[in-house]
């Protein structure tokens, strides 16, 4: 996956500055939508916890009474050409096939939020707009540059080796910048002093939640403690998934390991399900977003023993009190420093 993503990211480079370079030229230009746009996105390819990120931005968006709407791709998902709405606010109306794994892992965590999927953004944020949303956050926003933004929010882990999509200079169109704590005093304090204008916070990572798979009992998270697990994830940076699980004590003992967005076609399921073995022997767990794509299609007696890791962000009170008063004001119409 590491060489795969490597390989990717001079591309990913070269038409990121193609973009900029289009715009700037005026060949293109930012379709401004009917409301307030906040992006949420990253300089890496692969996983920076955007979306835990997202999910936490949503609720605070709701906490606010500002009615916001998850506006993102739908990769992989049948709607992503089309256009679709995998939530409504009230209900989840699409499946993973349709919607992708994110925005349908995203419904279940915020189910107040409306989400709408496809590769067309501005028509998202017309829909967005016409269905009564105040605010639409733009899921993976930050190199999407044919829509213009109020906000954007960018998101950096500095030990990750994932590869850069863009280099630092990006941040200079950048308003908040999120640094994951360890990754470097020296570091922060160059892009500081390169970008004054950019406000910074850190973050971290952790556990929140463990659950059966298709339910939605807690579980006490001490519940991995000294136990063999098999870890089971088609995720970007499957590492992460095995560090949580070791800092909550578990111990692992094998794992299946996808390329990111994974759809577990039935032979995988079916090795997957002789690989649990006897009640007792191997706890498996999995990621939230691997979850949507399991639920209901492993055999019963290897799906009742599946439990569910689910991540969240660790977020200082600034950034959130910055927020609320940056968000109140788009939502109201005025630009806030």
């Amino acid at each position: 996956m590491d060489a795969l993503l490597r390989l990717y990211s001079p591309f990913s480079r070269l038409v990121c500055g193609l973009k900029k370079a289009r715009l700037g030229k005026g060949a293109g230009r930012r379709r401004k939508a009917p409301l307030p746009v906040v992006s949420v996105g990253n300089l890496t390819v692969g996983g920076s916890e955007k979306t835990p990120f997202v999910i936490e931005l949503l609720r605070h968006a709701l906490k606010l009474g500002l009615k916001p709407a998850l506006v993102t791709r739908g990769y992989r998902g049948s709607w992503e050409n089309g256009g679709g709405v995998p939530s409504d606010g009230q209900a989840v109306l699409g499946s993973w096939r349709e919607a992708g794994d994110e925005p349908v892992m995203i419904a279940r965590r915020v189910p107040q939020a409306a989400i709408f999927v496809g590769k067309h953004r501005f028509r998202s944020c017309l829909r967005a707009a016409e269905a009564g949303a105040r605010i639409a956050i733009l899921d993976d926003g930050f190199q999407h540059l044919k829509l213009a933004r109020d906000l954007d929010i960018v998101l950096h882990d500095a030990a990750s080796k994932s590869p850069l999509r863009e280099g630092f200079s990006a941040l200079a169109r950048a308003d908040i910048l999120l640094w994951k704590r360890g990754g470097g005093r020296d570091k922060l304090r160059a892009i500081q002093a390169c970008f004054p204008a950019l406000s910074v916070f850190e973050y971290q990572v952790k556990p929140v939640g463990l659950r059966r798979l298709g339910g939605d009992e807690a579980l006490p998270l001490d519940a991995l403690r000294g136990k063999r697990v098999l870890a089971v994830s088609g995720i970007a940076r499957p590492e992460r998934f095995a560090s949580a699980l070791r800092d909550l004590g578990a111990v692992p003992d094998s794992a299946f390991t996808f390329r990111d967005h994974y759809a577990y076609p039935a032979p995988v399921l079916e090795r997957i399900a002789a690989a649990v073995g006897p009640a007792g022997e191997i706890i498996p767990v999995t990621t939230e977003k691997d979850a949507v794509k399991l639920d209901g299609r492993l055999p019963a007696a290897a799906a009742s023993r599946f439990l569910v890791l689910e991540i969240g962000l660790v977020l200082p009170p600034e950034l959130l009190s910055h927020l609320g008063r940056v968000l109140t004001g788009l939502a109201e119409g005025r630009k806030e420093a």
